[in-house]
């Protein structure tokens, strides 16, 4: 048995592995309510900082922020 990630519908609720974040987009999306989600700005610099360490672990040396645009494709 699988799932959608989102979430499926199952005796009228949306449930399944993502069902609260899916359902705190969608109000904030059909209602303007707040949400606990990262913003846009938070999301990247969190994303940088991932691929910062995967690069790091991956020279076994520290990597200097922000990173080089070669370096982020070396982190991939």
């Amino acid at each position: 048995m699988g799932s959608y990630p989102p979430g499926d519908m199952a005796l009228g609720e949306l449930r399944g592995p993502m069902a609260l974040e899916t359902d705190s987009w969608l109000n904030r999306i059909a209602m303007g309510l707040p949400t606990a989600a990262a913003t846009v700005e938070e999301a990247h610099r969190n994303l940088m900082l991932t691929k910062a360490l995967d690069l790091s672990a991956k020279r076994k040396q520290p990597v200097k922020l922000p990173l080089d645009p070669d370096d982020v494709k070396a982190a991939a």
